[in-house]
């Protein structure tokens, strides 16, 4: 991979190969907000299968400063938020943790967001990375109609819950919703990602990754049945 080159405040991104051997003119980037109080392997599973199914470079996750639909709660502080995000993504080189959210004074809206990471990526994809549930909000979110302009929105729900993008009432073309395996992890699917050549990050613990991985376990040409159950 080439290294990024800077433009004044922007950064534009050399060409290069995704995970999936393509090769993209333009940069994809997730960009992954939430308050992460704390962030938990749901949010690492839906970042890490949102960045294969759209073939991102990388996943930026953005805690936010003040939540504008939390103000009424106690959300605990700013700086032990963005450290815990920082240390759970610090095994991934395809994920990087933003100050961008907190950094920023006053209440933090998502428009704000996206327009900071648009003017940072001038010639990226943005893809907005949120729980599926919110997207029935997302018209009443601040400058909501700018929003599908600079990116396009991932809803990430968990297997069995539906939503209705019509009834919702966003532009389709913009908004998609995609099954996350977080609650429905198994050694099974594991194997099988494996033997795909599908991510198996935070499925299970990143030793786990990286020992797969170096013995070539569950290739297609691999061991027997009995040997991939015990290493597992």
């Amino acid at each position: 991979m080439e290294a990024p080159v800077r433009k004044g405040a922007q950064i534009h991104l050399a060409r290069r190969r995704s995970a999936r051997g393509n090769y993209h003119d333009v940069p994809r980037i997730g960009i992954m907000g939430g308050t992460f109080d704390p962030i938990h392997n749901g949010h690492l599973v839906a970042a890490s299968e949102v960045a294969w199914v759209y073939d991102l470079d990388k996943v930026i996750f953005v805690p936010t400063g003040r939540p504008v639909f939390k103000l009424d709660r106690d959300v605990t502080n700013a700086e032990d938020r963005y450290l815990m995000t920082v240390i759970a993504t610090a095994s991934n080189p395809n994920f990087v943790v933003s100050r961008a959210d907190i950094d920023r004074p006053g209440i933090t809206y998502t428009i704000d967001t996206l327009r900071d990471f648009r003017a940072l990526y001038p010639d990226a994809e943005l893809f907005f990375i949120t729980g599926a549930d919110v997207i029935p909000q997302l018209m009443r979110w601040k400058d909501a109609d700018e929003m599908w302009d600079i990116a396009h929105f991932v809803g990430v729900s968990r297997p069995g819950y539906e939503v209705n993008l019509r009834k919702a009432g966003v532009p389709l073309r913009s908004v998609d919703v995609i099954e996350i395996p977080a609650l429905a992890i198994s050694s099974t699917d594991v194997r099988r990602r494996a033997q795909a050549g599908e991510p198996v990050w935070y499925l299970v613990p990143d030793g786990v990754v990286q020992y797969i991985s170096k013995h070539g376990l569950y290739h297609p040409r691999g061991t027997d049945e009995s040997r991939e159950i015990v290493a597992v």
